[in-house]
Protein backbone atom coordinates (compact mmCIF):
# COMPACT_ATOMS: atom_id res chain seq x y z
CA UNK A 1 0.00 0.00 0.00
CA UNK A 2 1.11 3.95 -1.00
CA UNK A 3 0.55 5.86 1.99
CA UNK A 4 1.24 9.63 2.58
CA UNK A 5 1.61 10.67 6.19
CA UNK A 6 1.20 14.43 6.72
CA UNK A 7 2.87 15.65 9.88
CA UNK A 8 2.97 19.22 11.69
CA UNK A 9 5.60 18.55 14.34
CA UNK A 10 2.28 18.47 17.14
CA UNK A 11 1.22 16.53 19.79
CA UNK A 12 -1.37 15.02 17.43
CA UNK A 13 1.99 13.70 14.76
CA UNK A 14 3.11 12.28 17.86
CA UNK A 15 0.05 10.72 18.40
CA UNK A 16 -0.29 9.21 14.63
CA UNK A 17 3.65 7.98 14.89
CA UNK A 18 2.02 5.70 18.84
CA UNK A 19 -0.80 4.36 16.63
CA UNK A 20 1.84 3.39 14.15
CA UNK A 21 4.20 1.81 16.63
CA UNK A 22 1.45 -0.17 18.58
CA UNK A 23 0.07 -1.53 15.00
CA UNK A 24 2.38 -3.77 13.40
CA UNK A 25 0.69 -4.22 10.29
CA UNK A 26 1.43 -0.75 9.12
CA UNK A 27 4.92 -1.20 9.57
CA UNK A 28 7.60 -3.12 7.53
CA UNK A 29 7.89 -3.55 3.59
CA UNK A 30 3.93 -4.03 2.49
CA UNK A 31 3.89 -0.51 2.50
CA UNK A 32 5.56 2.45 0.81
CA UNK A 33 5.71 5.33 3.12
CA UNK A 34 5.92 9.08 2.10
CA UNK A 35 5.82 11.38 4.98
CA UNK A 36 5.04 15.47 4.29
CA UNK A 37 5.32 18.37 5.90
CA UNK A 38 4.23 21.47 4.73
CA UNK A 39 5.97 24.93 5.83
CA UNK A 40 3.52 28.11 6.02
CA UNK A 41 4.41 30.50 3.63
CA UNK A 42 6.05 33.12 4.99
CA UNK A 43 3.36 36.51 4.16
CA UNK A 44 4.03 37.67 0.67
CA UNK A 45 5.66 41.46 2.26
CA UNK A 46 7.83 40.04 4.98
CA UNK A 47 9.10 37.30 2.04
CA UNK A 48 9.44 40.75 -0.43
CA UNK A 49 11.86 42.64 1.99
CA UNK A 50 14.33 38.92 2.79
CA UNK A 51 16.52 37.41 0.25
CA UNK A 52 15.94 34.37 -1.26
CA UNK A 53 18.91 32.26 1.11
CA UNK A 54 17.49 33.72 4.18
CA UNK A 55 13.62 32.55 3.13
CA UNK A 56 15.18 28.97 1.87
CA UNK A 57 17.07 28.82 5.09
CA UNK A 58 14.08 29.76 7.57
CA UNK A 59 11.99 27.25 5.27
CA UNK A 60 14.52 24.36 5.65
CA UNK A 61 14.88 25.07 9.73
CA UNK A 62 11.38 24.85 10.65
CA UNK A 63 11.46 21.35 8.59
CA UNK A 64 13.98 19.78 10.42
CA UNK A 65 12.51 20.60 13.69
CA UNK A 66 9.20 18.82 12.68
CA UNK A 67 11.03 15.78 10.79
CA UNK A 68 13.91 15.13 13.20
CA UNK A 69 11.50 13.14 15.52
CA UNK A 70 9.90 11.09 12.42
CA UNK A 71 13.24 10.20 11.27
CA UNK A 72 14.62 8.73 14.14
CA UNK A 73 11.16 6.75 14.89
CA UNK A 74 11.55 5.69 11.56
CA UNK A 75 14.91 4.58 11.16
CA UNK A 76 14.57 3.04 14.70
CA UNK A 77 12.05 0.46 12.87
CA UNK A 78 13.92 0.17 9.89
CA UNK A 79 11.55 1.87 7.54
CA UNK A 80 12.34 3.61 4.30
CA UNK A 81 10.62 6.89 3.90
CA UNK A 82 10.64 9.47 1.76
CA UNK A 83 10.29 12.75 2.68
CA UNK A 84 8.90 15.75 1.30
CA UNK A 85 8.91 19.51 2.17
CA UNK A 86 6.67 21.98 0.85
CA UNK A 87 5.59 25.41 1.62
CA UNK A 88 2.09 26.88 1.02
CA UNK A 89 -1.38 26.21 2.70
CA UNK A 90 -1.20 22.71 4.43
CA UNK A 91 -4.77 21.48 3.80
CA UNK A 92 -4.48 22.42 -0.18
CA UNK A 93 -0.89 20.74 -0.31
CA UNK A 94 -1.48 18.00 1.29
CA UNK A 95 -4.51 17.45 -0.92
CA UNK A 96 -2.57 17.85 -4.04
CA UNK A 97 0.10 15.42 -3.32
CA UNK A 98 -2.30 12.77 -2.48
CA UNK A 99 -3.86 12.82 -5.58
CA UNK A 100 -1.49 13.49 -7.73
CA UNK A 101 1.34 10.96 -6.64
CA UNK A 102 -1.90 8.20 -6.41
CA UNK A 103 -1.15 7.11 -2.92
CA UNK A 104 -3.62 4.33 -1.51
CA UNK A 105 -4.01 5.89 1.76
CA UNK A 106 -3.51 9.29 3.51
CA UNK A 107 -2.59 9.13 7.86
CA UNK A 108 -2.90 12.65 9.26
CA UNK A 109 -3.02 13.45 13.11
CA UNK A 110 -6.41 15.20 14.04
CA UNK A 111 -6.74 18.11 16.58
CA UNK A 112 -10.55 16.94 16.93
CA UNK A 113 -11.99 20.37 17.39
CA UNK A 114 -16.04 20.54 17.53
CA UNK A 115 -18.01 21.78 14.91
CA UNK A 116 -18.03 25.35 16.37
CA UNK A 117 -14.01 24.89 17.20
CA UNK A 118 -13.46 24.12 13.13
CA UNK A 119 -15.93 26.92 12.17
CA UNK A 120 -13.52 29.45 14.51
CA UNK A 121 -10.15 27.75 14.23
CA UNK A 122 -10.69 26.22 10.43
CA UNK A 123 -9.20 22.45 10.49
CA UNK A 124 -6.49 21.42 8.23
CA UNK A 125 -7.97 17.34 8.76
CA UNK A 126 -11.53 18.50 7.64
CA UNK A 127 -10.13 20.83 4.73
CA UNK A 128 -7.95 17.46 3.63
CA UNK A 129 -11.08 15.29 3.72
CA UNK A 130 -13.32 17.46 1.78
CA UNK A 131 -11.32 18.11 -1.13
CA UNK A 132 -9.16 14.72 -0.98
CA UNK A 133 -10.03 11.85 -2.84
CA UNK A 134 -7.94 9.51 -1.11
CA UNK A 135 -9.37 7.75 2.10
CA UNK A 136 -7.78 9.68 4.85
CA UNK A 137 -6.80 7.59 8.42
CA UNK A 138 -7.45 10.46 11.24
CA UNK A 139 -5.83 9.57 14.22
CA UNK A 140 -6.52 11.44 17.51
Amino acid sequence: MKILVAVDGSIYSKRMLAYLAAHDEWLGSAHDFTVVHVVPAVPPRAAAVLDKATLTEYYDDEAAKVLKPIRTFMDKRGINVKYVVKTGHAAEVISTIAAKNKFDLLMMGSHGHSTLGNLVLGSVATKVMATCDVPVLLIR
